[in-house]
């Protein structure tokens, strides 16, 4: 029976994720973001269930990379389609607070074919994830940024501007140019072969996670600080942390 519980959470995290596709084409990405969070949690603890029961196996690693294809693949690309609809839809308000909710729901396509730029992040995702299965040597680190975190970082845009409400962060979010810039970005973080560490802990001794331990308390100091603002940060820290623990390593 042990075999099917880290499977079970794997399910649940593919289903967390295609409920909050179903959220983000509606428009509700507070609710779509609740949903990714979840999934993501299910994506770390069903990897950790796996090795704690002893039943790691190929068919795991393959549902687990067809679930963080929907839940941190399908739906970042999704959400950057939504931004970028809403800058070409109506730039001259894009970035007033009060619009916000009246761009979400204008007329739909508007004949643009920017706006599915947004979707190169969910055929990087793909790629990613492909490549990932593929290589045996991704076990205490990764080759380029997993596929969650870059789904924490573009869906914490739209909470920024629906919670945070500042005229400034709304002006660089809701900029057409910032927004591809972003979605050519992370589509080269996600494949490039930038050496980031895992938040595995083989032991919990400080000196051998001592850069896990910083960046855990930095992220709970700048989440308390920045709000979702401290997502984006938060991505930043992890890559200058990994390329600092990279160089002191070597």
């Amino acid at each position: 029976m042990k075999r099917y519980i880290p499977n079970a959470l794997t399910l649940l995290n593919l289903l967390c994720g295609s409920i909050a596709v179903v959220f983000a084409v509606t428009n509700n990405f507070t609710i779509a973001a609740l949903f990714v969070f979840t999934g993501i949690f299910f994506d770390f603890f069903d990897g950790f269930a796996a090795r704690k029961l002893g039943v790691q196996g190929p068919l795991g690693v393959q549902l687990d990379s067809l679930a963080d294809m929907v839940t941190s693949g399908l739906v970042p690309g999704i959400i950057m389609y939504k931004l970028l609809s809403v800058t070409i839809d109506r730039p001259e308000v894009a970035a007033q607070s009060a619009e916000w909710n009246t761009l979400l729901h204008g007329d739909g396509f508007n004949g643009s074919i920017v706006p599915f730029m947004g979707l190169l992040i969910t055929l990087a995702s793909a790629y990613r994830l492909a490549k990932f299965n593929l290589d045996e040597a991704q076990q205490s680190y990764f080759k380029g940024l997993p596929t969650p975190a870059n789904t924490l970082l573009i869906i914490s845009l739209p909470l920024i501007i629906e919670f945070q409400n500042s005229d400034i962060m709304n002006a660089v979010i809701l900029n057409t140019w910032f927004l591809i810039g972003l979605t050519l970005l992370s589509c080269y973080l996600l494949n490039s072969t930038i050496k980031l560490f895992a938040l595995k802990f083989k032991d919990w001794s400080f000196k051998a996670n001592a850069s896990r331990y910083v960046f855990v308390i930095l992220c709970v100091v700048l989440l308390i600080v920045l709000q979702f603002a401290a997502i984006p940060a938060i991505i930043l820290l992890y890559i200058g942390i990994s390329l600092l623990d990279t160089v002191i390593s070597k």
